[in-house]
């Protein structure tokens, strides 16, 4: 005769869960606390950007911070190398994502020069706008002169139009805010093709851009420039 036990049930399936001892990062623990819904939206920006980039081999994050997205991007790729300049920050991701094992953390700052080798695609999310713009030019160009030529690139920024609503922490460290038409303008001196998308939340779609909290933008046939 079965023997029907919820309580045994919920325990011989909890009992094969693997354990991991994972821990947050300094932001998203921070965001976690204080505004848990905005890891949802963190989270849905990544997921979008792992399944744009795809099936790719070698991919570079700009500026990965705590490296709270990398996993949702290492799940759909070969090998993710994360960047930052922030030294003992990345020593803290190396320990808390040893279990990524396609996932490799290097210091590098991109105002100096392009990576090599060059990678199959890269994406850097919430980072342009915490770059001054008498830093834009030089950092952009090596940026996505790290590209191989039919490299893709996908990049996420907050959009100006929704400063009003900021914390703030982030209006104090964001010095390089654009509107959607200067943020496509921008990327248009790098790239022959840049699709612009907004999002609002957690959803991405093609809606009116200056009521969109964030822009995302797939760049795609980089330009040939000299690195500087």
């Amino acid at each position: 005769m079965t023997v029907h036990d919820s309580k045994a049930l919920a325990a011989e399936v909890a009992d094969m869960v693997p354990r991991y001892d994972i821990k947050l990062g300094p932001s998203t623990a921070a965001s976690y606390v204080g505004d848990p819904r905005h890891l949802a939206f963190v989270a849905s920006r990544y997921k979008f950007i792992g399944k744009m980039l795809e099936g790719f081999e070698r991919v570079l994050e700009v500026g990965c911070g705590d490296a709270f997205g990398a996993p949702f991007v290492a799940q759909t790729v070969s090998e993710l190398i994360c960047t930052d300049i922030d030294e003992p920050l990345l020593k803290d991701d190396r320990a808390r994502c040893a279990p990524f094992a396609n996932i490799v953390f290097e210091y590098f700052d991109f105002r100096e020069r392009s990576f090599d080798p060059a990678v199959d695609g890269l994406y850097l999310v919430d980072v342009l706008e915490h770059i001054y713009p008498k830093e834009e030019e030089r950092f952009c160009t090596n940026v996505f002169g790290s590209l191989k030529p039919h490299g893709v690139a996908v990049v996420g920024v907050p959009n100006i139009t929704g400063e009003d609503y900021a914390s703030p922490m982030s209006k104090l460290g964001h010095v390089n805010l654009k509107d959607h038409q200067q943020f496509k303008e921008t990327l248009k001196e790098y790239f022959h093709n840049v699709f612009l998308f907004s999002m609002n939340d957690e959803v991405v779609h093609t809606g009116y851009r200056p009521m969109s909290h964030y822009l995302f933008a797939i760049c795609c046939e980089p330009c040939h420039r000299d690195r500087v």
